[in-house]
């Protein structure tokens, strides 16, 4: 039967590149976070497989409270036998702006060299194409003369919250008792099932001062100055946690990155406020209360020592790390499995420094794994740089991985 499941994937893959080039094409940058007509293309698309696609659109008032405009997750149900497992598959549709340096459209699915490219081409729009068309090969397999007999249902769940920390997306299905699988896969790269990740804080810091005229600064209190000492407190945090070091694969150590400052009102005038925002990754091994908790204290201490400025703290995002349920190993071991006849090496279980919304389902006592369609690396896919972009093997070989997968679930 994996046989059939390959030659099937094989004969559709035409289709499946242009279903992924279709999605790569509607943009979904976030922010601004409109993502229903996103949601609407690909409830669309999935129609053209005979497949409903359930729209739950997340009430408007909570994705504007939230920071985004529109949100609309995406359920669609295939049971294939009486009894056995629900299996979800979980894939995320928004992204983070293109930004500049691009050599190919970031929203063109331009195809060169056997590589296509295109924001969201590997990360993760690629797995709405790996998930959608592994279950149309499984499902495929029920008009045989010779069908397995399949017990359980297959759930693809696609959902627009990654990039914001997943609450409005699996999240929000999860509370609102939408879904329950039993099993979960999430979108990934092909050469590893992640296990395990890291969490992550993000914090707006907002430093006070006294705005006045360039020419007579001592009658203000510089916020950027103060601003700068209390960076310098954080970033020599980045020192210490090198001597922390996480025990799973994959991962190394904590780290601190600040990735937008704002402040000031012109070249000639004291600043009198300066906003910067901050990202704290944590190991599994950490606690995430007290890292907070660590952060504020380091923020507060360093402010005390430049006098005259007040600082204001708030969180943006606590998502907790993975760490591996022990249920997962049907997953790991079929992956690993089918991964080696397929790709033909050892496809190891790792941690990643990435953090996902598998951790939400991990939350709900759901075992899951990260697995799909990409290159070894984060960094080998411009994920979140120009050129993004996804080899089309990887994605023929993930979605017969995938496919087989199911398959041994389900059987």
């Amino acid at each position: 039967m994996y046989d059939a499941l390959d030659r099937w994937v094989d004969q559709h893959f035409d289709e499946e590149v242009r279903f992924l080039q279709a999605l790569v094409q509607v943009p979904t940058d976030t922010p601004p976070g409109n993502n229903a007509p996103h949601a609407e293309r690909t409830a669309q698309l999935l129609s053209e497989f005979g497949w409903t696609a359930e729209r739950h659109a997340v009430p408007e008032a909570e994705v504007r409270d939230y920071g985004l405009q529109s949100l609309t997750n995406l359920i669609v149900r295939r049971k294939l036998g009486d009894g056995g497992r629900t299996v979800a598959l979980n894939a995320h549709g928004d992204v983070v702006p293109p930004g500049e340096g691009w050599t190919h459209a970031p929203y063109g699915g331009e195809i060169e060299d056997g590589k296509l490219y295109g924001r969201a081409a590997a990360v993760s729009k690629s797995d709405f194409a790996t998930y959608s068309f592994a279950l149309r090969a499984l499902e495929s397999l029920l008009a045989e003369p010779n069908a397995p007999a399949l017990h359980g249902a297959v759930e693809l769940h696609f959902t627009y919250d990654e990039e914001f920390g997943g609450e409005l997306g699996p999240g929000w299905l999860l509370r609102q008792g939408l879904t329950k699988p039993d099993l979960l896969m999430a979108a990934g790269f092909s050469y590893e099932v992640v296990t395990a990740h890291n969490g992550c804080l993000q914090m707006e810091v907002t430093v006070h001062g006294q705005m006045a005229h360039a020419a007579i600064p001592h009658t203000g209190i510089d916020a950027l100055q103060g601003a700068v000492t209390i960076l310098q407190a954080l970033y020599a945090q980045n020192t210490l946690y090198q001597g922390i070091t996480s025990q799973v694969p994959g991962i190394k150590h904590p780290y601190l990155n600040v990735g937008r400052i704002e402040g000031g009102t012109n070249t000639n005038v004291v600043p009198g406020k300066v906003v910067f925002k901050l990202d704290r990754r944590m190991i599994p091994e950490e606690n995430a209360t007290e890292v907070e908790a660590d952060i504020r204290r380091v923020i507060t201490e360093a402010a005390a020592t430049f006098p005259g400025i007040r600082v204001e703290i708030k969180r943006l995002l606590l998502a907790h790390s993975l760490k591996p349920l022990p249920g997962n190993a049907p997953l790991v071991q079929a992956l690993q499995k089918h991964g080696v006849a397929i790709f033909g090496e050892p496809i190891p279980t790792s941690g990643t420094p990435l953090y996902t919304d598998v951790r939400l389902y991990c939350a709900q006592g759901i075992p899951a794994v990260i697995y799909g369609a990409g290159p070894r690396t984060v960094f080998e896919s411009n994920a979140k740089r120009a050129d993004e972009h996804l080899v089309l093997e990887d994605l023929r070989k993930a979605t017969k991985v995938v496919a087989r997968t199911l398959l041994d679930l389900l059987s």
